[in-house]
């Protein structure tokens, strides 16, 4: 926020700072980011809710992102996000009830050619069936982080 001269211009680098920092964006650093910029707290839940980037949950241990791209999806997406819903009982943009893992939805990740893509914490497969899914579930199920 100093960097930008603690104007409000700054709102939206300031955010991804604090999730960065963080890997979330609770109540009190929403706060704390308004009144340091001089913006209503409104504006600052407005802009962190808007952007699907920034999450107002702290994430699971685990993430699991499904691509849902038009190619990832003829190629098999919905019967990934069936898989998940069944293994976890979640949907893209939730996280599970014990915390292990959160699963998000992405528009493209750029990886057709992988068609159907999935990142498991941050490391992109391709061609992942519903069984190479479950399989990934199922360790992160076995092993303590």
């Amino acid at each position: 926020m100093r960097r930008m001269g603690n104007h409000p211009r700054g709102l939206i680098e300031a955010l991804h700072t604090v999730q960065e920092t963080f890997g979330y964006l609770d109540l009190d650093a929403l706060r704390f980011v308004a009144a340091t910029l001089r913006v209503p707290l409104s504006r600052a839940y407005g802009v962190a809710t808007f952007y699907h980037f920034f999450s107002l949950k702290p994430p699971g241990e685990h993430t699991c992102v499904v691509c849902i791209g038009t190619a990832c999806y003829i190629k098999g997406a919905p019967q990934l996000l069936d898989a998940l819903k069944l293994e976890l009982g979640v949907v893209p943009g939730q996280t599970t009830p014990d915390g292990r893992v959160s699963v998000l939805g992405a528009r493209c990740l750029g990886s057709c050619g992988l068609a159907p893509a999935v990142v498991y914490d941050r490391e992109v497969s391709g061609k992942v069936t519903p069984q190479a899914l479950r399989d990934r579930l199922t360790k992160w199920k076995s092993h303590v982080s």
